[in-house]
């Protein structure tokens, strides 16, 4: 994530503001309040992660806003069944987390990835919980304005509060990974046929805190990625790897100071509590 906004031109897409190419009425709304789900980022594929036809060059990931998480989910059926009921965008793909709160990807091709930005959609008129702040301010100063410092020294200075506010991403390849292109695999709980994936720690001697180590060729590897050797909080989903993992000033989530993984190519999504 870059500490400036998005050149469209050169950059690999955007975090926070709003996502491209969409009409206002195919924005996903949340099932579980009736208003707007937060664009969290828009992401443009190396050519390599475009699994879904090389007319899929990006996507856009939805999120239910932190100011929304707070105990878990509670559904009221109306409301879903009036989200549930409106045209929607042909590529969506709607996913729920443990606490069962809301996220959504669209799948972009090249001419909506490069076109004019949405504007949010209205909220249902059944609509009841508190209106989210990012629809105000934009999901970067929302965030921001909540974040814990060291969360706020990601961004240059206090973004604008604005809805268009965004933060460029660049992408640039690992030097060393030996996960790149194989599925991730928890070490605890291993797949079956078992595959070589290679976990990025290891222990000298027997497994304690004063032993554990890393290896050599995951020391520089960035907490926000494309596929390869997973790091996740807590257990490791199982997933393609064709994935992106990202923490929670990725696009201005609740994870618990966590982090979370959005498999793209079978569009699951898990995240986990630091």
């Amino acid at each position: 994530m870059l500490d400036r906004p998005v050149d469209r031109a050169r950059d690999q897409g955007w975090v926070f503001g709003l996502p491209p190419g969409i009409a206002s009425e195919q924005w996903p709304l949340d099932p579980v309040t009736g208003y707007p789900l937060m664009h969290g980022f828009t992401l443009l594929l190396p050519e390599d992660y475009r699994v879904h036809g090389k007319d899929i060059v990006a996507l856009s990931f939805f999120a239910t806003p932190a100011d929304h998480t707070d105990g878990g989910a509670i559904d009221a059926p109306e409301i879903r069944e009036a989200v549930m009921a409106r045209p929607s965008h042909p590529r969506l793909s709607r996913m729920t987390d443990i606490l069962d709160y809301e996220y959504a990807a669209l799948l972009l091709t090249k001419s909506e990835y490069e076109g004019a930005l949405a504007t949010p959609p209205a909220p249902l008129a059944l609509a009841t919980a508190d209106r989210p702040r990012w629809l105000d301010v934009g999901g970067a100063s929302a965030f921001y304005g909540a974040a814990p410092p060291f969360a706020q020294k990601m961004f240059a200075g206090p973004p604008r509060a604005d809805l268009t506010e965004n933060l460029g991403i660049a992408l640039k390849p690992r030097a060393t990974d030996p996960n790149a292109g194989k599925p991730p695999q928890d070490p605890h709980f291993p797949r079956n046929p078992p595959s070589d994936y290679q976990p990025y720690y290891y222990f000298v001697g027997a497994p304690s805190p004063e032993n554990y180590r890393l290896h050599e060729w995951a020391k520089d590897h960035a907490h926000i990625h494309l596929g390869g050797t997973m790091r996740p909080c807590q257990a490791v989903p199982e997933m393609s790897p064709f994935y992106i993992e990202f923490e929670e000033y990725f696009g201005g989530y609740n994870f618990g100071t966590g982090n979370a993984q959005l498999d793209f190519k079978q569009m699951k999504f898990d995240w986990a509590c630091g």
